[in-house]
């Protein structure tokens, strides 16, 4: 018997023959389960960072602080509306529209379990089918685009509109690297529809490895590595995500592109990003982990591909890949922004178009020498993915030496140029200027002295006019006397 073998697998003619009510039910499940798992996500990530921080995270609304975001959310909704008077108000509301829809629409091409039988009527876990599933999908990521640049464009301030630009440059680079990452899993599945791509990974593949004869799964995670990684990468840049969250970088742009937004149009926007967490990770578990598929040994029962199992295998690899993303952002710090797009452009696009180039010669060698592709995957994929792989980081470490010898030369330039301001930081230890003036140590950024003297708070004052001096309230922190003549 086959492990691994199809129970109820739909196909592209299963598609389209749905009664209405059954397609009615299908649209609410698939919305409600987005704004579910938006819910539980949120709170996931602040769960699990504050586990990786050591500390306690929301404890407070529900048991266990589980109901924060669904607070969080009602909150949001019921909060004042601000519009900017420079805003252009059509593209204004329009923007979060457009950033949402096409969110909660790329999911509908995603399969989450077999065909099963609900009111007696058989149908497919599965909204709807194509044979271009996938390219919805990112017709879908493409067009949430529009909504971000938009919504920067129409605020009418600065920082909204640069963080707009680059969310419009690093999501359409970003994207190259992922649609040029699963190109590999065309060339492997024969098909672009996501329910066909479900079913290429059902099959076990013979592998004979040094006479021994054993029977393994077939998930394009194992077969395909560089595809994987290249597509995790890429999927964490595209959706503006840390430590690739540059188009929302505090530090430097406020909230970036949703500056300007509050109430319910910044909670689309929130909305938005979560959604596509949840729909980028949706379909790396289509494309890569087998699908609605169970995972060995699960798979050795035989009912466990059947009726509505797979739907919690789905979603345990679904909350699987979102715990990488929180991992991601408990732990990296966010890179810099010519750093990132060095990075996409010069490293995993070449990378993947070398990777494709390897996969194209294997399919080739396994139809000529009647090799399964396991046996492949093992004696030609396997030498071929570490190669390609260390290629991948020597070319990372390479761009981040060109950066860094970039950054001394501009240093040296800047200490030996007529403007005294050099751009890196100083070193530990700098010492003072002895004119009491900015201190900079050779090759440093200047830093103000730290006995400079702060002029008081100007708000609430007391004229004390026995004594002649005038004190000061400074909020909190208590109140200053100030001599007559200013000095503090």
């Amino acid at each position: 018997m086959n492990l691994w073998a199809a129970s109820d697998q739909p196909t592209l003619e299963d598609f389209g023959n749905d009664v209405w009510w059954i397609v009615l039910i299908k649209v609410v499940g698939v919305f409600v389960v987005l704004v579910l798992m938006t819910l539980f996500a949120i709170v996931f990530e602040r769960k699990v960072v504050a586990r990786m921080q050591q500390r306690t995270g929301p404890n407070r609304v529900g048991p266990r602080g589980y109901l924060q975001s669904l607070a969080d959310g009602l909150k949001l909704a019921f909060k004042e509306d601000i519009m900017p008077a420079l805003a252009d108000k059509p593209v204004y509301f329009l923007a979060p529209v457009l950033a949402t829809v096409p969110a909660f629409l790329a999911f509908s091409v995603i399969p989450m379990g077999p065909t099963v039988s609900i009111f007696g009527e058989r149908t497919p876990l599965q909204l709807t089918d194509a044979p271009i599933g996938v390219l919805v999908i990112l017709a879908c990521s493409a067009m949430g685009i529009y909504g971000i640049v938009l919504g920067g464009w129409a605020s009418g301030s600065t920082y909204p509109l640069l963080g707009s630009m680059r969310s419009a440059a690093q999501m359409i680079s970003y994207e190259i690297a992922m649609g040029l990452s699963i190109v590999a899993v065309f060339l492997y599945a024969g098909s672009m529809s996501t329910s066909e791509i479900v079913a290429a990974q059902a099959d076990g593949n013979r592998l004979d490895f040094f006479g021994l004869e054993f029977t393994g799964p077939s998930w394009f995670a194992v077969l395909l590595p560089v595809s994987f990684v290249i597509y995790v990468i890429a999927v964490v840049g595209e959706t503006n995500r840390a430590p690739f969250d540059l188009p929302e970088a505090e530090s430097e742009l406020v909230g970036g592109f949703h500056t300007e937004y509050s109430s319910l149009k910044f909670a689309l926007f929130f909305l938005a990003e979560y959604i596509n967490m949840v729909t980028v990770s949706a379909l790396a578990a289509t494309l890569f982990l087998g699908g609605w598929r169970a995972p060995w040994p699960i798979s050795i029962w035989d009912g466990a591909n059947s009726g509505w199992w797979p739907l919690l295998w789905f979603f345990l690899k679904v909350v699987a890949a979102l715990f990488v993303f929180i991992w991601l952002r408990g732990t990296l710090p966010r890179l810099r922004y010519d750093q990132f797009m060095r990075f996409g452009w010069k490293v995993l696009v070449p990378t993947a178009l070398v990777w494709i180039l390897v996969v194209a010669t294997m399919r080739t060698v396994s139809r000529e020498a009647d090799l399964s592709t396991g046996e492949v995957a093992i004696y030609v994929g396997l030498p071929a993915a570490v190669l390609v792989l260390g290629g991948l980081l020597l070319a990372s470490r390479s761009a981040n030496r060109d950066t860094r010898l970039m950054a001394e030369e501009a240093s040296a330039g800047a200490v030996h140029a007529s403007d005294p301001e050099p751009d890196v930081l100083p070193p530990a230890g700098a010492r003072r200027r002895p004119t009491g003036g900015p201190s900079r140590a050779e090759g440093g950024y200047p830093i103000p002295p730290m006995d400079l003297t702060v002029p008081p708070s100007p708000r609430i004052r007391r004229e004390s006019t026995d004594t002649g001096t005038a004190v000061v309230s400074t909020g909190r922190r208590g109140t200053a006397t100030i001599e007559e003549d200013g000095d503090a």
